[in-house]
């Protein structure tokens, strides 16, 4: 429903389809947003448990699944969430066969990869909302302790959308200024004023968020809403989602994760390349790794 309202709210789009299996819940969210649509420039909002309803759509974004709780990781949730995964995806891409898929349910990174394969849809047209919402956090974050807006902040988190993340530090610029001319040590060793810490705040946002309410909503409400927007207005803006990364900056394993794309109406339109440190290769590679073995592990158990 964050999402619902992050795009009604922003004038992205004015007709959302709200699926559900839970017929009185969606009954009840739709309708509670219907009542408020002349604030919404009479927005239509639907609400069904039937997939039909939601013929034609542009975009198709899954939240679906089952939540993370206070001390799991995201991996932890892959069993459950594959299988509603290839149960949601068929019936969506019936019914809207051009549509772009945008993976919301964690760990988005994997379910992301398993709803490309049951969709059969072309690769440009399947992403994840990925790091696109670690690097609006790490850009806050680094905003928040210099005193500017988020918004003169550039850079980038890379790699899993989890705790194997990765901080682009070398492509970190604020103001138009290359960071490290500013701290030639930030986020790597040597890193006297504890730059890392900032990174560490980042991995740590949703545990907290999650601790304090039981969930996380606004935040990647407003995250995906963004590239709802991308696709719709055709911006061709650079976004960090996830999509196949194989040999892609030095990766060999068949996994989905996140790197700087271009996003358009067709989706994922083309790739930005990243001038890593070697350190950050590194820990791309072991954030690729991570994402291999879990995707072994749901092989074995099948």
């Amino acid at each position: 429903m964050a999402v619902v309202m992050s795009i009604l709210a922003q004038n992205i789009s004015n007709e959302v389809c709200i699926i559900d299996a839970n017929e009185k819940l969606v009954n009840g969210e739709s309708k509670d947003v219907q009542q408020g649509s002349l604030y919404l420039r009479d927005a239509v909002i639907i609400g069904n448990t039937d997939y039909k309803a939601s013929e034609d759509s542009a975009v198709c974004i899954i939240t679906a699944g089952e939540r993370q709780k206070k001390g799991q990781t995201r991996l932890d949730l892959l069993k459950t969430n594959v299988k509603i995964i290839t149960q949601i995806v068929p019936p969506l891409v019936k019914y809207s066969p051009e549509t772009i898929l945008i993976i919301v349910s964690n760990p988005c990174d994997i379910l992301a990869h398993v709803a490309w394969k049951t969709s059969q849809l072309p690769l440009e047209r399947v992403f994840a909302s990925g790091t696109h919402l670690d690097t609006a956090r790490f850009r806050y974050f680094i905003a928040k302790r210099l005193g500017v807006s988020a918004s003169s902040v550039q850079g980038y988190v890379i790699g899993e959308h989890g705790d194997s993340s990765v901080p682009v530090w070398s492509a970190v610029s604020v103001g138009g200024i290359r960071f490290r001319d500013l701290s030639k040590c930030a986020g790597a060793e040597g890193d006297t004023d504890q730059w890392h810490e900032v990174h560490n705040q980042v991995v740590k946002a949703a545990y907290e968020v999650i601790a304090g309410k039981g969930y996380t909503n606004w935040a990647i409400g407003l995250t995906v809403a963004s590239l709802v927007s991308m696709i719709l207005d055709n911006k061709n803006e650079v976004a960090t989602v996830s999509t196949l990364a194989r040999e892609r900056e030095g990766i060999e394993n068949d996994v989905f994760l996140s790197l700087p794309v271009v996003i358009g109406a067709n989706g994922v339109t083309s790739f930005i390349k990243l001038q890593l440190s070697g350190l950050e290769q590194e820990l791309l590679c072991k954030s690729a790794e991570t994402l291999n073995k879990a995707m072994q592990s749901l092989k074995e158990k099948k």
